[in-house]
């Protein structure tokens, strides 16, 4: 299964102190200065939707937001363009675009520093119904993706691994490490090899 339109959700600690409204100028700060080799486009704020996305920056090949999805704060980034390479080099864009996101935005003085993966809790989901539908099939398929990628983002450390398994839903992963890290040294396991 070539997977494809990969999301990478890193959730925040304490998220009931993080305030979403100094975003938006951040997001459109990230425009002006185009900070990625993505095209940067626009932001779109859904802070009014209840367990929603959150405040997103619309790019040209991926989306970055702070979501609230399933009611779990964390900064997502969700590649929509097509990516060529093996699953585990998708897999590694997408961790790596969220994670240099989440260090962005940790370091952010207007955030009052409130903004910090939580260390442990990483959600990867496929956005994508049609080429994974969130089945067992899918869901074996992926394990046996995910393991060496997780092996790698977590340098060996132990880790659990759920999936939600609503067919309603799209496939994703509930990954949580055993040890805390940084988004600088998951950055860092990421980069190793």
């Amino acid at each position: 299964m070539e997977l494809q339109h990969i999301n990478v959700k890193l959730l925040l600690g304490k998220p009931e102190q993080v305030d979403l409204e100094p975003l938006v100028p951040i997001f459109h700060e990230w425009i002006q200065d185009q900070v990625w080799d993505d095209l940067l486009l626009d932001v779109a704020d859904y802070r009014h939707v209840h367990a929603g996305p959150g405040v997103i920056l619309i790019g040209h090949e991926g989306n970055y937001s702070v979501d609230n999805s399933h009611n779990r704060l964390g900064v997502r980034y969700n590649r929509k363009a097509a990516l060529n390479g093996s699953n585990h080099d998708r897999m590694k864009q997408a961790a790596q675009a969220a994670l240099r996101a989440c260090e962005r935005l940790e370091a952010d003085p207007r955030l009052d520093g409130k903004l910090h993966f939580n260390g442990q809790e990483i959600e990867i989901i496929l956005n994508d119904r049609l080429l994974a539908p969130n089945t067992p099939a899918t869901r074996e398929t992926v394990t046996a993706e995910l393991v060496p990628f997780l092996q790698q983002l977590f340098a060996g450390s132990a880790y659990s691994l759920t999936f939600d398994s609503d067919p309603r839903s799209l496939s994703r992963a509930c990954v949580k490490a055993s040890q805390a890290f940084s988004a600088a040294a998951l950055s860092k396991n990421l980069a190793s090899a």
